[in-house]
């Protein structure tokens, strides 16, 4: 007597995208999820762990802040953790000087050495953009000076991105820029979303969970371009990988900037006093300084370990962080995509798979939208995508 063969998703990468779509096919349609991941353990970028000399939890692929306004994304991810009450806060070296960020009025009086009100310190910002005349913003320098003016932008961005990036500001996007909000008051907290916090057990306990399921089979240490002709039939595939790899590169290589770390244990309790400190200075080679042990505030540890991050175009070989998403990329990503729209048993997602600059929160809002999508067309019998 035959068997009725189970519908199966492939999955590939267990970062956020990837392990969400997998716990949802597994527990919400009973499909079984095969996952694949090229490293040894699950969790994508956003991967912790407890630093074996210290104790400390470390964000081994940089620090990682869990924070959003979504309340879909926010119930979801507690029913796999708690979180702790961190707020994050960011703090910036300029010349000898450290000044808090985002822009504030604590940021502008210390630049300024001055004592200005709220209304005195936006009519200072507001006249010193409208002495650059910029109408139409064409790159990130115009935008930033339209934003902020120069003095802010000179003191704490120009320098600070084009290290980051590793190109001129008026060869950059104006689009990333936007991410920095400007605010009147002497509030110091890096982000204005409701809901903050950092998982109490770590971002690997987090992915364990999400994946402990009978449905779902993760495979580590396994390339998807190595296997590709040799899996199992299924129904579906969820691809979080770049973009371009998974075309074999036929249109152009999308641009992105990755990062590498070098990390320190220190025999003192408190290296900086901060968790995160950026680095605006040109002359200096990393663009910032992590301490996670101040991610964790109700733990204590003894020592310290500290995290510097470096900046630099990546090989074909390293890891991809941030999407460039200048003009010729978009050219680029626009011809990936309208080849995308004839697989429809192919969904891409996640940071690589959709080439665009996702937080967590991001992520794991639009897996959890996109599977919902994936489920109303399998119900109106619809193909999958």
């Amino acid at each position: 007597m035959a068997t009725t063969r189970h519908k199966t998703v492939i999955v590939v990468g267990a970062g956020f995208y990837g392990a969400v779509m997998a716990e949802r096919f597994a527990n919400e349609l009973g499909w079984r999820a095969i996952v694949l991941e090229k490293r040894n353990h699950v969790g994508g970028n956003s991967w912790s762990c407890p630093d074996p000399e210290t104790g400390i939890e470390v964000h081994v692929y940089g620090p990682h802040i869990f924070h959003t306004s979504h309340e879909q994304g926010w119930k979801y991810l507690n029913r796999f953790t708690a979180f702790n009450n961190y707020r994050h806060t960011v703090w910036a070296t300029r010349q000898g000087r450290v000044y808090p960020l985002p822009f504030g009025l604590a940021a502008i009086n210390l630049l300024l050495g001055r004592r200005l009100s709220p209304a005195e310190a936006q009519a200072w910002v507001q006249a010193e953009a409208a002495k650059e005349g910029i109408g139409a913003p064409k790159n990130l320098e115009e935008k930033a000076l339209s934003l902020i003016g120069r003095p802010l932008y000179e003191a704490f961005v120009k320098e600070y991105t084009e290290k980051h990036w590793g190109r001129k500001a008026t060869e950059l996007p104006a689009y990333i820029i936007t991410r920095l909000p400007v605010r009147y008051t002497y509030d110091v907290g890096y982000y204005n979303d409701r809901w903050q916090g950092i998982p109490v057990d770590g971002y690997g306990a987090i992915f364990r969970k999400l994946l402990v399921h009978p449905n779902v089979e993760v495979r580590l240490n396994v390339d998807y371009f190595q296997v590709r002709d040799s899996l199992p039939p299924h129904d579906l595939l969820v691809y979080t990988g770049p973009l371009d790899r998974f075309f074999d590169y036929r249109h152009g290589r999308l641009g992105w900037r990755s990062v590498r770390f070098e990390s320190r244990v220190l025999d003192v309790e408190d290296f900086q006093g901060t968790s995160v400190m950026n680095e605006c200075d040109g002359a200096v080679p990393y663009t910032r300084t992590h301490e996670f042990k101040h991610f964790t505030p109700e733990r204590k540890f003894a020592k310290t370990i500290v995290y510097r991050e470096y900046s630099f175009a990546p090989g074909p070989k390293d890891d991809l962080y941030y999407p460039v998403r200048n003009a010729d990329d978009l050219a680029i990503h626009a011809k990936y995509m309208a080849e995308a729209r004839h697989i429809p048993h192919v969904v891409f997602g996640g940071r690589l798979g959709a080439y665009a600059y996702l937080d967590m929160e991001n992520t794991v809002s639009t897996a959890l939208d996109r599977f919902e999508e994936i489920r109303r067309n399998l119900a109106a019998g619809q193909a999958g995508a």
